[in-house]
C-alpha cells in the first residue's frame, strides 16, 4: 500500500514538473510571436512595412506593376535611411527629427514623380489629409483653449 502511494506521489510530480515545459513547447517564443494588431495596415510604433504601404497606395492609387516595383524600392530606402538616423546617437533628437523629416519628403517627392497626373491629384489629396491628422495630434482636441477651431 505504502508503495502505491509513493508511486502515486512520484507520477504526480513527474507530471507536475513535466506540465510547464509541455506548455512552453506550444506557446511561440518571443522570435516568433505574430505581429501587434495593426490598424489601417500601420503599426503603431516604428516605420511601416513598405509591403503593406505599398499594397496599400495600390490600391487607393491604382499602381502598375511598374509603378508597385518603383514605389516599394523608395519605400524600402526611406525605411532603412530612417532606421540609420534613429540609431545615430551623435545627433540630437531635434536633428534626429528634422533628418528624419528630409528623408520622408524626399521619398514622398520620388513616389509622387512615379505617378500620372491623375494619381498625383490623388496622392495630393492624401498628403493633405496627413498633414491634418499630424496637425491635429499635435494641437490637441479642437475646442481646447478658445473653443475656435484650428485655422
Amino acid at each position: 500500500m505504502l508503495k502505491k502511494y509513493l508511486l502515486v506521489l512520484m507520477a504526480a510530480g513527474l507530471i507536475s514538473i513535466a506540465v510547464p515545459f509541455a506548455a512552453a513547447q506550444d506557446s511561440p517564443s518571443n522570435d516568433q510571436q505574430a505581429p501587434p494588431p495593426q490598424e489601417n495596415g500601420m503599426r503603431h510604433h516604428g516605420p511601416p512595412d513598405p509591403a503593406r504601404r505599398t499594397a496599400e497606395l495600390t490600391r487607393r492609387l491604382k499602381l502598375t506593376s511598374d509603378q508597385q516595383t518603383k514605389v516599394q524600392a523608395a519605400l524600402q530606402s526611406e525605411r532603412s535611411q530612417m532606421e540609420s538616423v534613429h540609431q545615430d546617437t551623435s545627433l540630437s533628437q531635434q536633428d534626429r527629427h528634422a533628418k528624419m523629416m528630409e528623408i520622408h519628403q524626399s521619398t514622398n517627392t520620388q513616389i509622387r514623380t512615379l505617378l500620372d497626373p491623375d494619381q498625383q491629384k490623388k496622392w495630393d489629396e492624401m498628403q493633405a489629409e496627413r498633414e491634418q491628422r499630424m496637425q491635429g495630434r499635435h494641437q490637441g482636441p479642437p475646442d481646447a483653449g478658445s473653443g475656435q477651431p484650428p485655422q
